[in-house]
């Protein structure tokens, strides 16, 4: 690994867990090290380990160094067969990283697990095994927010620079294995078939027609006798920047019927917020920030939830998510995602993502 890379996993036991959120976001692993002034090595902090401290309550604001694992697996940066050794203790200990070490404790290199699978799946050219789960794109709106081009053409068919919204959504499930796509299909549905039936592409599509409008959440109920095991739900309108396997593995580890994808936002109020008490100026915050987890519009299905909605029926996903937390309390939950999150259906949004496209390309 590059030292200017490796260095920007390394942070102090002050950082707080945003700062370590940011830092693996811009570096593009799971991981960072917490390290003492003398740059020798404190403790790890994996992505996994920052989400299950959100589950149970923690302030991102809070000091990386209440999450951090002290008790670490490391190696020698002498050690004879180095990543050999190194692979043998991320198999034996079920990590996906290991530290290199000079003499002062100070991380020199790191090995990963996916050093060794890179380029070595069996199916689509990206190293990812094949998933049979089936994503099932929610692609029969009438895109009002993207009037008007939205009169022209359908929302899933909006250009995102050399490409349609849709396409670039089901590209990226494609590199992470997936191939089975459902499209739930509504206004303009004849332009969005004609669309895939004139271009080839390496996944299988099957076309779900919707006869009246059902929400964002009612046109499932279609698929009631097509679905027998676990799916994914995206919008048409939303590209995540993520490991989707690690949505569908969280969901199983917690045997959930439904698991939210939520993307951390930094919303910053473009205003002075007057703080009052009985009607007394109290204090006054300029330009406050706050932390959130927006929903991305992807979620994590498992087929009982369609027992939930009516045939033909007008219902909104946030009412069939309200409904599956009345029904099974706590089999319902939210994965906490930070990274990359698009929302294309607004114009500024919109604008973003085309701007942010270009830049990824060009780092290809």
């Amino acid at each position: 690994m590059k030292k200017t890379r490796l260095k920007s996993l390394l942070a102090g036991p002050g950082e707080t867990v945003k700062q370590a959120m940011q830092r693996m976001t811009e570096a593009g692993e799971k991981i960072i090290f917490v390290v003492d002034r003398a740059g020798a090595l404190l403790g790890t902090v994996t992505d996994g380990d920052i989400r299950r401290s959100i589950i149970n309550g923690l302030d991102i604001s809070a000091p990386v160094s209440g999450v951090m694992k002290a008790a670490f697996i490391s190696i020698d940066d002498g050690t004879p067969c180095l990543r050999k050794k190194a692979k043998e203790l991320m198999k034996k200990h079920f990590i996906e990283y290991v530290p290199v070490l000079d003499g002062k404790r100070r991380v020199v290199d790191m090995v990963s697990w996916i050093e060794f699978f890179n380029g070595n799946g069996n199916g689509n050219g990206n190293g990812c095994d094949r998933q049979d789960t089936p994503i099932v794109i929610m692609a029969g709106g009438k895109g009002t927010r993207l009037d008007p081009f939205t009169r022209i053409l359908p929302k899933p068919l909006i250009p995102l620079g050399d490409k349609p919204i849709i396409e670039h959504i089901m590209d990226r499930f494609h590199e992470k294995g997936f191939y089975r796509f459902m499209l739930v299909l509504n206004y303009k549905k004849e332009m969005i078939r004609m669309y895939f039936g004139e271009n080839r592409h390496p996944y299988e599509i099957d076309f779900i027609d919707e006869d009246e409008f059902c929400g964002t959440a009612g046109g499932l109920h279609l698929l009631r006798d097509r679905l027998q095991g676990t799916f994914i739900v995206t919008n048409c309108d939303t590209i995540l920047e993520a490991d989707y396997r690690e949505f569908f593995r969280w969901h199983r580890d917690k045997c959930n019927l439904m698991t939210i994808i939520g993307s951390h936002r930094e919303v910053v109020i473009p205003y002075g917020v007057l703080q009052m008490s009985k009607g007394l100026f109290v204090d006054i915050r300029e330009k406050p920030k706050f932390d959130l987890f927006i929903n991305t519009g992807t979620y994590v299905v498992e087929p009982e939830i369609l027992g939930l909605l009516k045939g033909g029926a007008f219902i909104n996903m946030d009412e069939l998510i309200s409904l599956a937390k009345d029904r099974y309390s706590d089999r319902v939950s939210v994965f906490p995602h930070w990274g990359g999150w698009f929302d294309i259906g607004q114009w500024d949004e919109y604008r973003l993502s085309v701007k942010h496209l270009e830049g990824r390309e060009g780092d290809v």
